[in-house]
Parts: structure tokens; sequence; C-alpha cells
């Protein structure tokens, strides 16, 4: 039985952070300067902290100055505001990013809306939201940007095809939606309020799920060759899983993604290259 070929996030990103830190370092050989990243993290989530120390770990590789931003699960919506604007102010930070989630006492959305949209670059302002509604050149976030990404650098075809994106939060499925048309796929939106989806997935050339539902995706969702990204993780009894029953799917599938190392490592490497952009002053206030 033929299986889907892999979707290799973990590869496909090691090659994009190696060929950012060519353009940095020349860069830097040039001008004395760097790119700079700065992660505020509010609280000790453990999830948060190895998602912090990972985004440092490839700023640094890729040659970028990294700072990490600890406060404290007692800080206020304004000391957070406090410090964001002391980093927008910054002129050797070009890239700030609020770890999410926060502890539930903290205004999240109203500390992303003061976030410079210059230096946004996990693309969630305002600002960026809507160039990205109306096709506008900004910086857009991280995920779909790594899914889109991914599918081009594998000549996954987009233009004609039927897409499924499953859930539609404003992190993953909304601003991936947007992202397909661009490239002129036809769009479907399943969320939990859609009746029978995997009458709709069964159509689909490609797939992508973002829910964080343990193989909600079966294989009688996929229709054969489709390609599928599996954007959730869970950890389970069997440990870490995604929305995908992935020995089933890859049975059917032309293409998949693992989890992990599918649009994980994607979504870091795309948060650097945002970081790239913006220190190349790529878009305007």
């Amino acid at each position: 039985m033929a299986m889907a070929e892999l979707l290799d996030g973990k590869t496909t990103a090691a090659n994009i952070r190696a060929e950012l830190a060519v353009k940095i370092e020349e860069h830097y050989l040039r001008t004395g300067r760097r790119p700079g990243l700065a992660v505020v993290m509010v609280g000790d989530d453990p999830a948060s902290k190895v998602y912090v120390r990972n985004k440092h770990r490839a700023s640094l590789q890729a040659g970028m100055d990294s700072r990490q931003v600890i406060l404290p699960d007692t800080a206020t919506t304004g000391q957070v505001l406090e410090m964001i604007e002391m980093l927008n102010q910054d002129p050797g930070i070009h890239g700030i990013l609020l770890q999410l989630p926060v502890p539930f006492h903290i205004d999240a959305q109203m500390i992303v809306k003061h976030l410079d949209p210059r230096k946004d670059v996990d693309g969630l302002t305002p600002t960026n939201m809507g160039r990205l509604m109306t096709g506008q050149p900004g910086l857009r976030p991280c995920t779909p940007l790594g899914i889109m990404e991914l599918l081009s650098r594998y000549h996954v075809e987009m233009a004609g095809k039927r897409a499924v994106v499953i859930g539609r939060s404003q992190l993953v499925g909304r601003p991936l939606a947007v992202l397909l048309l661009e490239h002129d796929a036809t769009i479907c939106v399943v969320h939990s309020k859609t009746p029978r989806p995997w009458e709709l997935t069964r159509e689909a050339d490609i797939v992508v799920s973002a829910v964080g539902q343990p193989q909600l995706v079966r294989l009688d969702w996929i229709k054969p060759g489709a390609a599928v990204i599996d954007v959730g993780i869970s950890r389970t009894d069997r440990g870490l899983v995604g929305d995908v029953d992935f020995e089933a799917v890859s049975t059917r599938a032309g293409m998949i993604t693992p989890v992990p190392g599918g649009v994980g490592p994607m979504t870091i490497a795309m948060l650097l290259s945002n970081t790239w952009q913006a220190f190349q002053g790529a878009f305007t206030a």
C-alpha cells in the first residue's frame, strides 16, 4: 500500500533558518547591525517556557539578537503595556512577540493593539490583520504563513483547487483561509456548527485542521491524493498526537504533515522570517 509523502516541516524550517543566517551574517558584515527579536512572556506556564526557549535558540542560530522578557504572573495589564511601549521605542528591537496564553487577568487584546505594527512579527495587530484582509502588504500570522511556505516548497498546487480549513480561530483558521484565497484556491471553512463536515473534506484537494481535537480527521474524511496539513497538537496517554489520524490517513492522502515535526517548526521559522522583514523596514506603520 502506497503511503503519503511526508511534508517535513522540521527539515524545511532548518533550511529556512540556514538561508536567513546567511543573509543576516552578510548584512552584519556590511553594516554591523543584526535584527533583534523580543519575546514577552507573562507568568510561568510550562508549555510557554518551552516555546520561548525554542524561539530564543532559533533566533540565536539565525544570527539574531534575542531578548527574553519574563514578567511575573502578578503583573498587571498596565505593567505589560509599559514593557511593550519600551520595546516599541527600542531601536535595537525590530520584532516583538507576546507569548500566548497570558494569565486570565491580563487583557491580551489590548496589549496586542498597542504593539507597533512594524514590529508585530506575529501579525496579530488590527493594522496587520486589516492589511491581510484587504490584500495589502504586511506582517502575516506565523502559523498560516508557515503552512503556505510548506505547501509552496513542496510544490502543492493551490490555484483552482478546493481547500477546506477546519477551525476558524484568529490565529490560524481565518488568516489561513485568506492566504489560500490569495493563491486562487476555492475555500471552505469548517467549524463547530458545521453539520457533517466530512462531506466537505472529502471533496477537498487540501485539508488543514487546526482545532486541537485528537484524531478528529479520519480516513473516510479524506479524498485520495489530498494534501493534509495537521496544525493541532494534543497530549494524550499515547503521547503527542494531532487532529489527524496519521497512520490511517497516510494510506490515502498524497501528502501529510507529521505531529510533531510538521507545522510547529515552520511557525518558528516564519517568526524569524517576519523579524528579518521588519528589520529591513519592509512595512510602514
